[in-house]
């Protein structure tokens, strides 16, 4: 099942995100956050409006999604980086899949005109995935990235949609 994610969801968010940080290069970060550095970023997603989900399995939250502006520039308004996480006890079910698809559909609902994924190019499920739904690769950015004794790749992958009727400069 997928749902908006609650506060009280952040707890099982920080399990995994801070997973994916000590154990994976999805995440360019060497330290775990605390779950008042999750909370204070909950609170600051829910504030700017950014969509927030949570994927249940059993009634455990088992992996999360979002998206926020690409960056902090207003003419990126149209403009979205997505991050989807599955526990990883819970890969290759699907449910990342079925997120990144739910995320879409909410895009477009809002007149996103374009959704960007950076993934580390070591990364082959995320972009195996990304490119089943129709993202389609834009670039590499070489050594961006050093992580577990080792210089670290990152990808970019974009989908577009039709995007707003009126689109404006706010």
């Amino acid at each position: 099942m997928i749902r908006e994610m609650k506060l009280e969801d952040v707890k099982k968010i920080l399990e995994i995100y801070n997973d994916a940080i000590l154990h994976t290069t999805a995440i360019y970060k060497y330290q775990p956050e605390t779950l008042e550095e999750k909370q204070q970023w909950f609170k600051n997603k829910h504030e700017n409006g950014e969509p927030l989900f949570v994927y249940e399995e059993d009634g455990e939250v088992v992996g999360y999604a979002t998206y926020g502006q690409f960056k902090p520039y207003p003419a990126y308004q149209y403009a979205v980086e997505h991050s989807v996480y599955i526990h990883n006890n819970h890969h290759r079910k699907g449910i990342g899949s079925k997120l990144m698809k739910f995320l879409i559909e909410e895009a477009k609902q809002r007149e996103v005109k374009t959704m960007i994924a950076c993934i580390d190019a070591e990364n082959k499920g995320s972009i195996i995935i990304h490119e089943k739904l129709g993202f389609t690769y834009r670039g590499t950015l070489k050594n961006t990235g050093y992580k577990f004794g080792r210089w670290l790749d990152l990808v970019f992958y974009q989908l577009d949609f039709k995007g707003p009727t009126n689109p404006m400069e706010k």
